[in-house]
């Protein structure tokens, strides 16, 4: 599984002085620290709980486990009978017991340039007691569900633990999604209060949050669902009062917020402020609130399989699967992960690019940097925004040591040549990383000669939204690397590729990329659909956890995920399901039928390139294709918005009735080599859709 010694040729290694004071230093430590994760987890991971606090410990074996759906119902349990709160040991554990009150937790930098802020660990705790009794104060109780859909700012971080600190279970909905999309996930999780903001800026895009909270709530209430309450932070208006008084705040913005400018003294840009409807009924000023909460609160302590949180990733079926983490597990392995892989020490400043929508920001922007007490940067803006050096700038402004981003964002900057890279110094620089899709070696090299200057490693992780963190991944002063290799498994994770038949492969191999065992941080369950979790993930190789990635396994044994095998595009590092896309086409009153397909982009990774059969009678044109495309926006969000739309009278099937879809790829590319395609029902479809491709997609 892990080669005796580490390969010598066509690798990259880290610098001496990384591997000096590294956690873990060579390739040798690795392996002997990965045998004993493997062959008795119970003595790795136990050993790291010791630097956790649990009011009561744990009872009988400290991960039990059943990944086999023939020997009954599957389950994964870490540390069952435990007791622990996964706040106090963020905010705590880290102020009282390790005396890091004084350090700063975040360094916030708004959307505008010397937009910002910083916040100790002693502040933070204080403004999660405040929101947890203004949580309490509203009827949250332990297990109550609740919705947070907010922008990338301070507030979400103290909303997310406030919920945690009393027991309850965030269900964060990117707000970058639409209001048919936030309406979906808080029905589907019953939540009891939803947490927004009245709007925010992406370069000079206005987002107005609040408008699709409301509408949200509207189509909830359309639906036999009601919110009662709707928790509103004032982010771009001038006053709060304003925002509660009246239904039209101030045209525009003559300064900021008065604590930001308390702390920095400086004024943000004037942009246009957005009207902010406002439901007396419902709606409640989150800093109104605020000003009468105490600002102690004790946490509730919470069962190791307690629910955490909720998060909706994208299923092949098109409804979104709510993927549940519980706390001590997710805790202990976000924890590590963060520690190991990026070998984070005491006087890191970290950044993490993600948005805390997704999985990334809670596991690497909340749980596990605050776990280890880290000092990171929270971005609110655009890399692009105001100009294609602001990562760069921002780099050098906090002297970031650890930085993490998606391939996306480096295909992105790499189109704009190494200038406005190296006007800026980057000495402090040590670990690169990258995070939502395989990079490409063109990137990677780019990412690790021009940003790192050819002294930081890269480490390229693999991990979704199931796993919690990092599965396969490099260690910065470990692992030689492979440009676009997930090189090896972390800790207490047992990979396999498997064939169509379920064989394991060894050697050099390629197939499904499955997981033997459960670590830690593994999801528990699909909320609300114990069946959908089993047959997603269980179903199709018994006695395996089924990633859905491809995968290969070169002569040095390294791993390389190849992409999904079934029906999901990555696009941006953000996995899609085509299933979804085709669902809010064929809602248009003029399709018939839709099917979409994954081209590849040289910046997103991956487009959206969707087919339509329009109703009999029906033309299609470009203002038909601009409503398909607004159709998309709003039933899920821009980033799910087609690249391309193309006429199909007619759809390549099966005599079945099933579309073939490895065919509508070729399509889509313009490759005319199609392979077997003795199975379709009626051939001439193909050379139709050939004729109809997009002109613009060469």
């Amino acid at each position: 599984m892990i080669p005796d010694k580490a390969p010598k040729e066509d690798v990259f290694h880290g610098s001496e002085d990384l591997r000096r004071n590294a956690h873990v230093p060579s390739f040798e430590k690795y392996k002997e620290l990965y045998v004993q994760s493997v062959e008795n987890p119970a003595e790795f991971w136990g050993a790291i709980a010791k630097d956790f606090f649990w009011k009561s410990q744990h009872t009988g074996r400290f991960l039990d486990y059943n990944f086999d759906v023939t020997k009954g119902e599957i389950f994964v349990k870490c540390m069952e009978g435990a007791t622990t709160n996964i706040c106090y040991n963020l905010l705590d554990l880290n102020v009282h017991e390790r005396k890091l009150g004084d350090k700063v937790a975040f360094f916030w930098e708004g959307n505008e340039p010397g937009d910002e802020l910083t916040v100790t660990y002693r502040e933070l705790l204080q403004m999660v007691c405040q929101f947890s009794n203004v949580l309490k104060s509203q009827g949250v109780k332990k297990g109550d569900r609740v919705s947070i859909y907010m922008p990338m700012v301070v507030e979400l971080v103290v909303a997310m633990l406030a919920c945690v600190r009393i027991g309850a279970v965030h269900s964060i909905v990117f707000a970058g999604f639409s209001a048919e999309s936030l309406c979906e996930r808080i029905m589907d999780s019953q939540c009891s209060l939803l947490i927004t903001a009245d709007g925010f800026y992406r370069g000079e895009k206005l987002i107005n949050l609040k408008l699709l909270a409301d509408e949200a709530l509207q189509k909830c209430r359309d639906k036999g669902f009601l919110i009662q309450t709707c928790i509103v932070l004032k982010h771009l208006s001038t006053d709060p009062e304003a925002l509660v008084s009246s239904h039209s705040p101030p045209a525009k913005r003559a300064c900021p917020d008065l604590e930001q400018k308390k702390q920095t003294g400086k004024v943000r840009k004037a942009h246009p402020v957005p009207q902010v409807p406002w439901n007396p009924d419902v709606d409640l000023c989150w800093h109104m609130l605020m000003k009468g909460a105490s600002d102690e609160c004790e946490p509730e302590w919470c069962e190791s399989e307690d629910p955490l949180f909720i998060l909706y990733t994208s299923g092949s079926t098109g409804k979104p699967k709510g993927v549940l983490h519980t706390v001590s597990g997710y805790m202990l392995y976000t924890a590590t992960t963060f520690k190991l892989v990026f070998d984070h020490q005491p006087d890191d400043i970290y950044w993490c690019t993600a948005d805390i929508g997704w999985i990334t920001g809670h596991s690497y922007i909340t749980y596990g940097p605050l776990a280890n007490g880290a000092t990171s940067v929270l971005f609110e803006g655009l890399p692009t925004y105001p100009d294609v050096s602001r990562m760069w700038d921002i780099v050098d402004k906090y002297h970031v040591t650890k930085f993490y981003t998606a391939p996306t964002a480096i295909r992105l900057l790499m189109k704009f040549g190494n200038e406005p890279v190296q006007k800026y110094k980057r000495k402090s620089l040590k670990v690169l990383g990258t995070v939502g899709e395989p990079i490409n070696p063109e990137a990677w090299l780019w990412y690790y000669s021009v940003v790192g200057e050819k002294r930081c490693p890269v480490v390229d992780t693999f991990w979704q939204t199931e796993t919690g963190g990092h599965v396969l991944t490099p260690l910065p002063a470990a692992t030689p690397l492979k440009p676009g290799s997930a090189t090896f498994p972390f800790f207490g994770v047992v990979p396999a590729i498997l064939n169509e038949s379920g064989e394991e492969l060894e050697g050099p191999s390629e197939g499904y990329l499955v997981f033997k065992q459960p670590w830690p941080g593994v999801m528990r369950t699909v909320y609300g659909n114990h069946q959908r979790f089993e047959t997603t993930y269980f179903k199709k190789f018994p006695g395996y956890y089924v990633t859905g990635d491809g995968c290969s396994r070169d002569k040095d044994g390294y791993y390389w995920i190849t992409g999904r095998i079934d029906d999901m595009l990555n696009v941006s590092g953000h996995l899609l399901s085509t299933a979804e896309v085709e669902s809010a086409l064929v809602e248009h009153k003029a399709v018939a039928e839709a099917a979409a397909v994954g081209r590849p982009h040289p910046v997103k990774g991956e487009s959206l390139y969707c087919f339509v059969t329009l109703k009999d009678g029906l033309a299609f044109n470009q203002t038909l294709e601009a409503e398909l495309k607004k159709q998309v926006r709003e039933k899920i969000g821009a980033i799910a918005t087609p690249d391309y739309i193309q006429n199909a009278p007619g759809l390549p099937k099966t005599r079945s009735g099933k579309i073939m879809r490895r065919v509508l790829r070729k399509i889509a590319c313009n490759e005319k080599d199609l392979g077997d395609i003795s199975t379709l029902a009626d051939a001439s479809v193909v050379d139709q859709l050939f004729q109809n491709r997009c002109c613009s997609a060469v």
